[in-house]
């Protein structure tokens, strides 16, 4: 199935390089789960002064049949903020691949809360009841 992909930049100029990552990305995610209506990738380089750095902001909108879309985002926090558009990206595809595979187990097995639900104990034929 051929999902519509939309990739767009805010305050960054458009790059072949990092749109041929992001569909290269996104056809990996597609190999693992092919139910996508659409998706949007937005990277964002928000306004800096002069003598910070420049981070970068990823969001990956991923529309699913009969659920809420799923949205994974990489926004620079200290630790794991990243100067380089390429490491932001791989961390938020990373990010959308778990809750593509949490959303599919969960699609495979419905019914897996009922298995582990408890049932009333029958008491077998011969045994007195206390």
């Amino acid at each position: 199935m051929l999902t519509p992909l939309e990739i767009s930049f805010h305050g960054l100029e458009r790059s072949d390089a990092v749109e041929a990552r992001i569909r290269e990305k996104f056809e990996r995610l597609q190999s693992h789960f092919d139910r996508f209506t659409h998706a949007r990738v937005v990277v964002e380089a928000p306004a800096r002064r002069a003598p910070r750095p420049k981070f970068f902001h990823v969001r990956i909108e991923i529309g699913i049949p009969g659920h809420k879309p799923i949205v994974a985002t990489h926004e620079p926090d200290g630790d794991h903020a990243h100067t380089d558009v390429m490491l932001a990206l791989r961390d938020c595809f990373k990010a959308a691949q778990r809750q593509i595979d949490s959303l599919s187990t969960r699609l495979d097995h419905p019914a897996k809360h009922e298995q582990v639900r408890r049932r009333p104990h029958a008491p077998q034929a011969g045994q007195d009841e206390a």
